[in-house]
């Protein structure tokens, strides 16, 4: 079995941290294990498990001491995170299992929908319910399955964008083909359909092949940029889609470099981080791994998970880069910039 120590530990830990954990008797204690399954390396991954492990801790779970932490990445692939789960949960035994993002959660519905044994946390993943892990968000679950949902809803990210570009008519969306871009289209879909107050909105949509692998959001983005040069003059601005390749920064940076209209982000990286989006209101990647790790926690405690109903993040942020909004001629309100806060690029 892979072993991945968290946040590159030295070896030496990273083999402390396997060891069992001895009682105040002097005998061997076996204490909790978790089974991390991420669908890729980094954000929102990274930040959410900087988040989940050390309110863990405060909690009494401490990695290396009383908890032993297996982390593994399935490189954007469902097929191979099934494949971990399979070989990970013949080899150990674990007391929890967490699957971070959309492809890590379908894998863990393949593979353990039918085994009730271990609890299933999901962090991140795009549209549990579409997915068909749980029923319904702040209701108790009905099997083995909670956890955090990523996105934040469409429907204020729409009112977001209208805020912040009152004029704008028509959106481009260039989005992978992947599950995760299905469910949150189709909440646009039906928003635009259904809801007056967005009746005078458009979204062209224009699909990219999903590429798997750490590379393959720089591929995809590649592959974006006849579609960014078509949808230019269509368009009042782009918006990033709510899967792998809007959560990376390839896709900004094309959409910088290839067109004349802003950018709506995805991620607070977007802005702070100089990508080349102009604005983006995001989920807390931070409030999803406190809200993971409390429900981790408790289910480590032995409460049901019956008592852990599935949720949205409880935080959002607001981003504004200040030197791109003047350059498209956006008069930021001062509602944006108040609950931006330190998070504007001047």
């Amino acid at each position: 079995m892979r072993y991945i120590s968290w946040l590159g530990w030295t070896s030496i830990l990273g083999v402390l941290s396997l060891l069992p954990v001895l009682a105040d008797d002097g005998t061997e204690s076996r204490g909790h294990a978790l089974l991390i399954i991420d669908s890729q390396y980094g954000n929102p991954y990274d930040d959410v498990r900087a988040a989940l492990l050390p309110t863990l801790a405060e909690r009494g779970h401490v990695e290396g001491e009383n908890l032993r932490v297996s982390l593994h990445v399935a490189g954007n692939d469902i097929a191979q995170g099934e494949q971990i789960l399979r070989e990970a949960l013949v080899d150990e035994a674990y007391d929890v299992v967490l699957v971070g993002g959309t492809v890590a959660t379908i894998a863990a519905r393949n593979v353990l929908q039918d085994d009730p044994r271990r609890p299933v946390v999901f962090c991140a993943p795009t549209d549990p319910v579409g997915i068909g892990v749980v029923d319904a968000l702040d209701r108790p679950p009905s099997g083995h399955f909670t956890g955090v949902s990523y996105p934040v809803p469409p429907k204020a990210r729409l009112r977001f964008i209208r805020q912040l570009m009152p004029e704008a008519r028509t959106l481009g969306l260039i989005y992978a083909d992947m599950p995760q871009s299905h469910s949150y289209n189709a909440w646009l879909h039906e928003l635009l359909a259904e809801d007056p107050e967005f009746a005078d909105l458009q979204i062209l949509f224009r699909p990219v092949p999903l590429v798997t692998g750490e590379e393959g959001d720089r591929q995809m983005a590649a592959a974006a940029i006849p579609l960014i040069k078509e949808l230019d003059s269509l368009v009042d601005a782009f918006i990033k889609p709510n899967d792998q390749l809007g959560t990376r920064r390839a896709l900004s940076e094309v959409v910088q470099a290839h067109a004349s209209k802003p950018l709506i982000g995805l991620v607070r990286d977007d802005v702070m981080e100089g990508w080349g989006a102009t604005a983006v209101v995001y989920p807390s990647h931070q409030s999803i791994g406190r809200q993971c790790g409390e429900m981790v926690a408790a289910l480590l405690a032995g409460k049901p998970i019956a008592s852990l109903p599935p949720s949205w993040p409880r935080q959002f942020g607001y981003a504004v880069d200040l030197s791109l909004t003047q350059r498209f001629g956006i008069r930021v309100p001062i509602s944006i910039l108040q609950l931006a806060g330190d998070d504007v690029v001047r």
